[in-house]
């Protein structure tokens, strides 16, 4: 049994995630190994969760950018990492010792911390606009 690292979860509406990442996320999640390696390529992942390739693409673009996801500097393929936030752990201690270390990578520049958008003004809502009748081909 795993130890979920939580410190991430609690930021996650903020990262203002698509659907599709998220549940990205979840597949990754579920296949870590301890300390968050994850072995699968996007299509195996994207599969598991009924994302076609490209919207895997376009959702681990998102979790990258947002640094849920790092990738190996020598971008080895089927290779990703979950934040050591996020990651989870074999045991309390090793849970303990990876977010200390973490916090002190971050504090060094030597890991990215997990980052929400920054907008000068908030976005948008989306408009509930109602339906129209559309004249049809033909």
């Amino acid at each position: 049994m795993l130890i979920q690292a939580s410190a991430g979860f609690g930021m996650l509406y903020r990262l203002d995630l698509t659907k599709a990442a998220m549940e990205l996320l979840s597949a990754l999640i579920e296949r870590q190994e301890p300390g968050g390696e994850v072995n699968a390529s996007q299509a195996e992942l994207g599969a598991r969760v009924g994302l076609s390739r490209n919207s895997a693409n376009t959702a681990m673009s998102l979790l990258e950018s947002r640094n849920l996801v790092l990738r190996p500097k020598d971008r080895k393929y089927r290779t990703y990492y979950l934040h050591p936030y996020v990651a989870s752990y074999a045991s309390q201690e090793e849970l303990e010792e990876a977010i200390e270390d973490a916090a002190e990578r971050i504090e060094a520049g030597e890991l990215p911390d997990i980052s929400a958008p920054v907008y000068e003004t908030a976005p948008p809502k989306r408009q509930n606009q109602p339906l129209r009748a559309v004249r049809a081909a033909g």
